[in-house]
């Protein structure tokens, strides 16, 4: 059995880890939530703009050429998931610790024996260790920023601008209805 298993394991509470790296353990997917109130503003305004290209495309033609399919509530409401990898640092006292890497980072770019220091961020579950924000490979010189999806990513630039527009359409009715009422 591995001695490093059989030692302590703690989350460090400082927000620079400085140490080696003693093990990558096993990744495995966690989901990022999507919250429904963020996710009904945004449809419901993608939804004013769907409606007008959909009352244009009916008037400008006879053939019902549909857009691109698009994605349900469900698919929407269940975000994204992220590779969470579980990394152990051992510091200079000797004390090992557990802190989690979110995403993807080159497979060279964390080894075994690397001196690194690490910029860490609390996680919003204290049982959670806290996550990598910026890892400094001393070893190699290499500066590693793990990249994350995240909800704007998961709705994607289309639906965004979608929404966008659908809310400055609103604004520009509701403005029009202030002035004139």
């Amino acid at each position: 059995m591995d001695s490093d298993l059989r030692l302590r394991v703690v989350h460090p509470t400082q927000r620079i880890l400085t140490g080696r790296v003693v093990r990558l353990l096993e990744g495995y997917p966690r989901e990022v939530r999507v919250g429904q109130p963020v996710l009904v503003a945004v449809l419901t305004a993608a939804s004013v703009v769907g409606l007008l290209m959909l009352l244009v495309r009916s008037l400008l033609s006879t053939g019902g050429g549909g857009g691109g399919a698009r994605r349900g509530w469900k698919a929407l409401k269940k975000g994204p998931d992220f590779l969470v990898t579980p990394l152990r640092v051992r510091d200079a006292a000797g004390l090992l610790y557990e802190v989690e890497l979110h995403g993807h980072l080159p497979q060279s770019a964390l080894h075994p024996a690397d001196h690194v220091q690490l910029t860490l961020r609390r996680q919003p579950d204290p049982d959670l260790p806290p996550r990598v924000e910026r890892i400094v490979n001393v070893t190699t010189g290499q500066l590693l920023t793990p990249r994350t999806a995240t909800v704007w990513s998961h709705l994607g630039p289309p639906l965004l601008l979608q929404a966008l527009l659908g809310a400055l359409l609103l604004a520009g009715v509701a403005a029009c209805s202030v002035v004139t009422g």
